[in-house]
């Protein structure tokens, strides 16, 4: 994750900085649901009003060709690089998606009717001849280590005792992140109704999280499984110091190279690094990993659905500049892919999406408090910005509903017990 390459592309178009700067200001002046401040030495102009209000410092006028050259990449990567200032960086965001929305839902509407006519035809010629962008094994090892095997004793610092990256349940507003997220992972145990009876296969592994805790307190036999080499290490580490290996086992292993079949499956924000085109390898893997009354737990970041033929395709600052490879799926996606490559049906969902804001924060919070240890590790005051950047534009997304994220529940056919009961849902 280097910026190096982002910022170079940027200044070899140093010139056109006033033109770029009236674009900037004529978009400015279209601002809808909130207030910014673009303040430029002496200069201080307002465009739109009302509440949230967000001052922008700019520093370096190469930010505006940056900009408008770039969209959301410039935008991060000018910011990353110091060109431009913004304490209310989560508020600026904000406010600049309201002002886009409309637009954006006209373009999402146009490539969604267009791909009424386009898929059928783009998935006989995949049939016919894969196409050149799909991504190999190895490929997919690199974006997933080029984020997750950035530093275990950043992430250390950025998260909490659980090392769970996801998102949280805040029961209620005054829970330590801690208490939430082990909210969280007990939600998803309950709907699965783990016991000592199951084994549970896990896709994707992260720090361990969850194996450690449906091993210790529903007792059942775990495998999991990951890509990230520092993942792999950090969970193997604290499983033996839990004293649990006799019932989880750690894979470094692709989850399509997984053999047997298990009485459940987990998978808690992995689906995000697959890639659109291997959303039907994914369900139908997971199918096949299951005994045919099985259950597989899938928790997900989902952009709507309107959103997401566009999106899919679509490179922005996340995808270019901090999770190589990702995508967003929608709720519609899945249910198709499921439903077209496997027996796997939906049998509950909940949207938990309403909290991913407040553990957003509560990371970024993290970091602010830690700042001193972050610079310790060497990463450099670019990655620091980058970051604060990348959790600000996400908390944003998650506060204007752009995006969200879910719980879903699927059974495979045989499948008919009842649901665990849940706790209220709030």
């Amino acid at each position: 994750m280097t910026l190096g390459p982002e910022l170079a592309e940027l200044d070899e178009h140093p010139r056109g900085i006033g033109a770029s700067r009236r674009v900037v200001r004529a978009l400015l002046r279209r601002v809808r649901g909130g207030t910014v401040e673009l303040v430029e030495g002496e200069r201080t102009t307002r465009f739109g009003e009302g509440r949230p209000l967000a001052r922008v410092v700019v520093h370096d006028p190469r930010a505006y060709p940056a900009l408008v050259r770039r969209g959301s990449v410039g935008l991060g990567a000018s910011y990353a690089a110091g060109w431009w200032d913004c304490e209310e960086l989560t508020d600026l965001v904000r406010i600049l998606e309201r002002t886009a929305s409309p637009g954006r839902r006209r373009a999402d509407a146009l490539a969604r009717r267009l791909s009424l006519f386009v898929e059928p035809a783009r998935r006989l010629n995949e049939r016919v001849r894969p196409p050149e962008r799909t991504r190999t094994r190895e490929q997919d090892r690199q974006h997933v280590r080029a984020h997750y095997d950035l530093s275990n004793d950043f992430f250390e610092l950025m998260l909490d005792e659980t090392m769970m990256y996801s998102c949280a349940f805040f029961e209620r507003p005054e829970v330590t992140l801690a208490e939430a997220q082990t909210a969280k992972l007990d939600r998803l145990c309950r709907k699965l109704a783990l016991s000592p009876d199951d084994h549970v296969v896990e896709i994707g592994t992260g720090w361990g999280g969850f194996a450690l805790h449906a091993a210790r307190h529903y007792g059942c036999r775990v495998t999991t499984t990951t890509i990230s080499d520092a993942q792999f290490e950090y969970a193997s580490r604290r499983i033996a110091a839990a004293g649990l290996t006799e019932r989880v086992r750690v894979l470094d292993r692709d989850y399509r190279e997984l053999e047997g079949t298990f009485d459940k499956l987990v998978s808690i924000e992995m689906i995000e690094a697959i890639g659109w085109r291997q959303l039907d390898t994914f369900f139908a893997t997971c199918a096949r990993l299951l005994e045919p009354g099985g259950l597989m737990g899938l928790q997900a970041i989902v952009i709507d659905d309107r959103s997401y033929e566009r999106a899919k395709r679509r490179e922005d600052f996340i995808k270019r500049l901090v999770f190589p490879g990702g995508f967003l799926p929608s709720i519609e996606a899945m249910t198709r892919s499921s439903t077209r490559e496997s027996d796997l049906r939906v049998v509950d969902l909940e949207d938990i999406g309403r909290h991913y804001a407040e553990t957003l924060a509560r990371w970024r919070a993290h970091l602010e408090a830690r700042a001193g240890a972050v610079a310790e590790l060497g990463l450099g005051e670019g990655f620091a910005r980058l970051w604060r950047m990348y959790l600000c534009y996400c908390e944003a997304a998650f506060l204007e509903r752009h995006v969200s994220d879910v719980q879903v529940v699927f059974a495979r056919d045989r499948w008919r017990a009842a649901l665990a009961p849940q706790p209220t849902r709030t």
